[in-house]
């Protein structure tokens, strides 16, 4: 059954953001503080969404150039400065006037450094690589893409990876952030976990880069199936800190927990390793199987920018239908 609604398009960015909100263990004014990784997973949505109205005007789709100037919007919350003086066009935008998005939450260097370096629109593709980074900062923002795409896995898959390459620019890295786009997609169409992972991994069969990411995943599968206490079994794939292992260990929570969110979240959130990514991962993808009722009331009523992630989610729905009845 599709899930391409309201509750599970919310559930998917809700998800990740109170998953995100637990892993990152801060609180503020009665909220539960999201970190950068849902501020990047918002200009995710902004970008997709910029895009598209650009593309309703002038008819021609620029998926990776706005999602590149929404992370450069991003890059100037968290430093104050723009990459490059040519982009300041960027700074007229009302997502720049949530004070909460220039607060500093993370490190977030791989993304910083290289979209600090992409000057004269010099970003990274997957023809141009600016670095040799596999770090994860690129699959925990990519969950956006992969609702705005329901209806097109060609698209979800491809725009996944380019979104990735623009500051991660190892194999690994790519083809886990076009795996991760995809996955979402295919939950978000009403397919099971283990069939949306079995076909996302066909799809990064293709790349002859893709045993990497194919053994990672293929061995949380295979974890999943046994009787491990899952801090043993985390350990077994690695700390997190890599977009592959991260991928990994996700896929590998959310089929042992299946619809039980808050005991992946906590689980996510509670072995030696990166502890504060993992979260919202799993919130994505478990978030897009079970929709945003089945998250506890008050993880959402406490979420910092709970109102823009539903925003973004809403709008990436409206989006996804439009193109579904185009045809586009």
């Amino acid at each position: 059954m599709s899930k391409i609604d309201k509750d599970h398009f919310r559930g998917c960015l809700l998800g990740g953001g109170t998953g995100d909100a637990r892993g990152y263990r801060e609180r503020e004014d009665g909220k539960d503080l999201i970190s950068d990784n849902t501020q990047m997973s918002i200009f995710t949505a902004d970008g997709l969404l910029w895009a598209d109205a650009r593309a309703k005007r002038k008819g021609i789709y620029a998926y990776t150039p706005c999602l590149f100037y929404s992370y450069e919007k991003w890059y100037y919350t968290q430093t104050g400065n723009l990459a490059d003086k040519d982009y300041a066009f960027i700074l007229d935008d009302d997502i720049l006037k949530r004070d909460e998005l220039f607060a500093r939450r993370g490190e977030g260097t791989t993304s910083l450094n290289a979209l600090g370096a992409s000057i004269k629109n010099g970003y990274g593709t997957l023809d141009r690589r600016t670095n040799n980074m596999n770090t994860c900062g690129c699959v925990m923002r990519v969950a956006p893409v992969g609702l705005y795409f329901a209806h097109d896995e060609a698209m979800a898959f491809r725009i996944g990876c380019e979104s990735g390459a623009l500051t991660h620019g190892h194999e690994d890295a790519v083809l886990s952030t076009g795996f991760t786009a995809l996955l979402i997609c295919l939950l978000a169409q009403g397919a099971t976990l283990r069939d949306a992972v079995e076909a996302a991994l066909a799809q990064v069969a293709e790349h002859e880069d893709g045993k990497n990411v194919i053994d990672a995943v293929r061995l949380g599968m295979s974890l999943a199936e046994k009787s491990l206490a899952p801090r043993d079994a985390i350990e077994t794939i690695g700390e997190g800190y890599t977009a592959t292992e991260a991928v990994a260990i996700a896929v590998y929570l959310s089929l042992v927990y299946g619809g039980d969110f808050v005991g992946a979240i906590e689980a996510a959130a509670d072995f030696d390793g990166n502890s504060d990514t993992i979260p919202p991962l799993c919130g994505n993808i478990i978030g897009t199987l079970i929709g945003s009722l089945e998250i506890p009331p008050k993880w959402i009523l406490d979420l910092e920018l709970a109102d823009l992630v539903i925003d973004s989610a809403d709008r990436l729905l409206v989006c996804a239908k439009e193109r579904a009845e185009n045809g586009v």
